[in-house]
């Protein structure tokens, strides 16, 4: 590790904004051996530890509570940058940020200050949401059912796709009252009755930790519990298109990964084939068209993601000046929705062109070049593009409005 960039870490107490050198030493150390930690399925422990340490966490807080002040705009730059550098990383940070705008950014009550305390004390946030026995992924009741408990609460379940959740502090449970409200338990990961399982086994973003919480007659105290309403957490229309989009980010970041690693990959060849139209690989027109799709691609991409954000922002301009309108924050979801569509094709694509540069030799797992396209389809898989793709369509032809819940 790049002593140099640690020790400049550690001397700067300072929250990173999304333009500091701060930030861009984290993400340059973030960045080295990322190829070999996957290929080796090391997790990054010590690469949380120093975001920890170094509070990115606390990015989006705002400035005048003692965080970044980063907009959803910056939020998602640094984002792009993340993926580009480690896209497990990345991913890991998704369910932090998501909680930190629903919960922990704009405070509604003590309990809500204290958590937002506590990420500008450098606290990473998980998640726990999906279970393996629903029928209909992401809808409710769950199973997980908060069972009274004196003045609080105790819970008991299996949830799964739990991204980040291994190397955080304080995990986000979707839970439900007994009546079947859904609600939120924010809890801290040393308590009693959870368990953690590394069984995440995908063939990409291996180093996530997106594998299996387990919890066994867990205490909950009530100030713990977040119900859902119209205007708070998951019952916020279109608050799940944060996470939606922060997907898309990763894989635009991942886009630019490519493009660095193919260049690379076409300047340090010494050897052309001989029916080649140029004896330099630099040279061939061939090669450079395969390199011009793949920046053209890396460059749409980024404009998608924060043309999108860009709508998340101009939604919570309007909420901030007592203003909130649902036609803003749809419009954040389509543009949301249309970034997928096309990125995740593009990445995907560009993740295979990047061996027509290389030759046989690219595909060498000591290369491990091969992470971009799996990591990538990964990501995509998450949510189903062509069901996006699908409400676009009803959107442009019956003028039906995309689902203001779940996936959009």
């Amino acid at each position: 590790m790049n002593q140099i960039l640690h020790d400049q870490l550690l001397n700067d107490a300072a929250v990173p904004s999304a333009s500091s050198s701060k930030l861009q030493a984290l993400i340059a150390l973030i960045a080295e051996g990322s190829a070999e930690r996957e290929a080796s399925r090391t997790l990054p422990f010590e690469l949380i530890g120093l975001i920890r340490q170094a509070r990115l966490g606390a990015l989006t807080i705002p400035a005048e509570a003692g965080g970044g002040g980063a907009s959803f705009r910056a939020l998602f730059e640094v984002v792009i940058r993340l993926g580009a550098a480690d896209a497990n990383v990345a991913h890991i940070l998704r369910n932090h940020f998501v909680f930190v705008e629903r919960y922990a950014r704009r405070p509604r009550d003590a309990q809500q200050r204290l958590w937002q305390q506590a990420v500008l004390d450098g606290a990473i946030v998980g998640l726990a949401n999906n279970e393996p026995a629903a029928p209909v992924v992401g809808a409710s009741p769950l199973d997980t059912v908060l069972r009274p408990d004196g003045d609080g609460f105790r819970i008991t379940g299996r949830k799964f796709y739990s991204t980040g959740t291994l190397f955080s502090d304080l995990v986000l449970v979707r839970v439900s009252s007994e009546d079947g409200r859904p609600a939120s338990a924010i809890i801290p990961l040393d308590r009693a009755g959870i368990e953690l399982v590394d069984d995440w086994d995908g063939v990409g973003q291996r180093l996530t930790g997106s594998g299996t919480t387990l919890l066994t007659d867990v205490r909950v105290e009530a100030a713990e519990v977040v119900y859902d309403t119209p205007t708070q957490g998951y019952g916020l229309p279109y608050s799940s298109t944060l996470p939606q989009l922060y997907l898309t980010a990763v894989n635009a970041g991942i886009l630019r990964a490519v493009l660095a690693d193919a260049t690379a990959l076409v300047r340090r060849r010494e050897r052309s084939f001989f029916f080649a139209p140029a004896p330099v690989p630099t040279d061939d027109p061939i090669l450079q068209q395969v390199i011009g799709e793949i920046s053209s691609a890396a460059f749409v991409a980024e404009v998608a993601v924060l043309s999108a954000a860009e709508a998340q922002d101009a939604a919570e301009a309007l909420r901030l000046a007592g203003q909130p309108d649902l036609e803003a924050t749809h419009q954040g979801a389509i543009r949301a929705a249309k970034a997928k569509v096309v990125v995740d094709d593009l990445v995907i694509r560009s993740g295979s062109q990047l061996f027509d540069v290389g030759g046989a030799s690219a595909a060498l797992k000591t290369h491990n070049l091969d992470r971009h396209w799996r990591n990538a389809r990964t990501l995509s898989s998450h949510n189903p593009r062509l069901y996006k793709a699908r409400a676009i369509g009803q959107l442009e032809l019956n003028g039906t409005a995309l689902p203001s819940t779940s996936f959009f």
